[in-house]
């Protein structure tokens, strides 16, 4: 394979609808709210016990789309002619604990209520003993910013305590607004993710980083937090045992931290508005921390499920565009009460009915694109896109933006820029393994208007986040409309099929962080 380009369906949005063109219509025509449904309906049921990697759930769903994929007529889309790349995974259950120090006065927390904490380093047990908190801000190392949290300071073998998000830095011609050449201004870096917290953590040296909390910054709930963290998670088996991570992961909870810093003799806020500055150096905490992780750890072999279909140019069939979703959630927790099921209806059952209803609808198409199509629902997306990183290792920033604006402006659709960039979604699913690897992609938002509502409406999305997100409750509504789902796949196909037909290949636009890394690849 010679070039790739990824455009991520995660979730889908519905707009007004239009005519799609001519030639295109049969293929159009048999992506149906219907077809769609009747996909979300099997994988987000019961029986798929939340579609967790390494378990029942996972043989289902992976049995489930590479049926659908071969019955559509796809060819098998891994190399080696099957329709499923392994993908090597540890399943770790953690069992940890925290215990604060200060003033020799001990203060345990409460899993996972006040905290949670895991390691990615594939031992049995994880600890540290006595070890300094250092307050680092936002933990940010950007020089295009002239931005450095740790300053000269060192935190080889302590424990650094952070904030969630980038540093909302005023404009300081209008400070209610964000200086929009710092870290974006509203919206949100890969600085800001947690998986460059932990990164950087481990590049420093530290023995273990914790984030604190805040609903806001952080897009969701600590409830969130807690259904994500305290269960079996997942990370690459890789060779080294991922020694290099960061030895001790954690969160804690808004009132832990004030706890903590107010014993110290800080003020939460006020450290808060100090790290919002050039300025800011790390504050050594009057604190040590204990810390204890029993890992139960499991080896197998998770697959992600791949589908192609062949482009007819002689030259560019050798070049792949590929759609993608991740086929897995957080499967099924024995320990609580009622339902135990996390069914994953919007997350990511629709994105796999997205990508199915693709593949059928390209199946369609006489003469093919020139260029070939992969299909591909990946593993692991929930434990931090382990499936698309590992695809992506072994083997709306770029001009696909423009590519969807001018499909949608034909179908009489608006394109709007992304309602809510503090969010970081493009940071948060796989299309961001591909971009990190200098691809293009795509990612065109989530569950806007699923439920027919009023235009004056919360946005879906936003309830979504705070109800429904990595909660038993992402289940299907009976007053779902998937009109409006059909016509943004509808709009991921046109944009499919014009990359897969032009002269040029989609390209990131200046200033987008993933381009240098793109052009690198270009000039080899």
């Amino acid at each position: 394979m010679r070039c790739f380009l990824a455009i991520i369906s995660a979730t889908t949005m519905s707009i007004l609808a239009g005519s799609p063109e001519d030639r295109l219509k049969p293929a159009l025509d048999v992506i149906t709210p219907d077809g769609l449904l009747a996909h979300i309906k099997v994988l987000a049921s019961d029986e798929f016990e939340g579609r967790a990697p390494g378990t029942k759930g996972e043989e289902l769903s992976v049995k489930y789309i590479s049926e659908q994929f071969r019955s559509i007529g796809l060819k098998p889309g891994n190399p080696d002619g099957s329709f499923t790349q392994e993908v090597p995974l540890a399943g770790i259950k953690s069992d940890p604990r925290m215990m604060f120090v200060v003033n020799g006065q001990s203060t345990e927390l409460k899993y996972p209520d006040d905290f949670v904490a895991s390691s990615a380093r594939l031992q049995n047990e994880i600890k540290i003993d006595n070890s300094d908190i250092v307050f680092v801000g936002y933990g940010i190392v950007a020089p295009e910013y002239g931005w450095d949290d740790y300053k000269d300071v060192d935190v080889r073998g302590k424990t650094i305590l952070m904030l969630i998000n980038d540093p909302p830095i005023p404009d300081p011609k209008d400070p209610s607004r964000l200086d929009e050449k710092m870290f974006k201004g509203k919206a949100m870096t890969y600085y800001g993710r947690w998986t460059y917290k932990y990164e950087i953590a481990a590049q420093k040296g530290a023995a273990a980083a914790v984030i604190i909390h805040e609903t806001e910054p952080a897009a969701y709930p600590y409830s969130v937090v807690k259904t994500s963290w305290a269960k079996e998670n997942y990370e690459l088996d890789a060779p080294d045992k991922n020694k290099d991570a960061v030895q001790v992961r954690s969160w804690i909870t808004h009132d832990v931290a004030k706890k903590l810093l107010t014993d110290c003799g800080q003020d939460f806020d006020a450290l808060k508005k100090a790290a919002v500055t050039k300025e800011f150096r790390p504050v050594a905490l009057s604190a040590k921390v204990n810390v204890a992780i029993k890992q139960q750890l499991r080896s197998f072999k998770s697959h992600n499920v791949i589908g192609k279909f062949e482009g007819s140019d002689p030259k560019l069939k050798d070049e792949y565009i590929i759609y993608t979703a991740h086929w897995d959630h957080l499967g099924r927790h024995p320990e609580l009460q009622g339902d135990q099921i996390f069914n994953g209806a919007v997350d990511n059952a629709s994105g796999d009915a997205a990508v199915m209803g693709l593949a059928a609808a390209f199946s369609k198409l006489n003469p093919p694109p020139k260029r070939s199509v992969l299909f591909m629902c990946t593993t692991a997306e929930e434990a931090g896109l382990l499936g698309a990183n590992f695809y992506a290792e072994h083997f709306g920033m770029s001009t696909l933006d423009d590519m969807l604006t001018a499909a949608a402006k034909r179908q009489g659709r608006t394109a709007i820029p992304n309602s809510r960039p503090e969010k970081g979604t493009i940071y948060r699913a796989d299309n961001f393994e591909f971009s990190k690897a200098g691809l293009p992609s795509l990612y065109i938002g989530k569950g806007e208007h699923l439920l027919s509502q009023p235009q004056n409406a919360p946005l879906r999305s936003d309830e979504f986040d705070l109800n429904d997100y990595h909660q038993v409750t992402d289940e299907i509504k009976p007053d779902w409309d998937l009109t409006g789902t059909v016509q943004d796949v509808d709009l991921l196909f046109e944009v499919g099929y014009q990359v897969a037909n032009t002269d040029r290949f989609p390209e990131w636009k200046m200033g987008v962080e993933f381009k240098p890394k793109r052009d690198k690849m270009i000039k080899k």
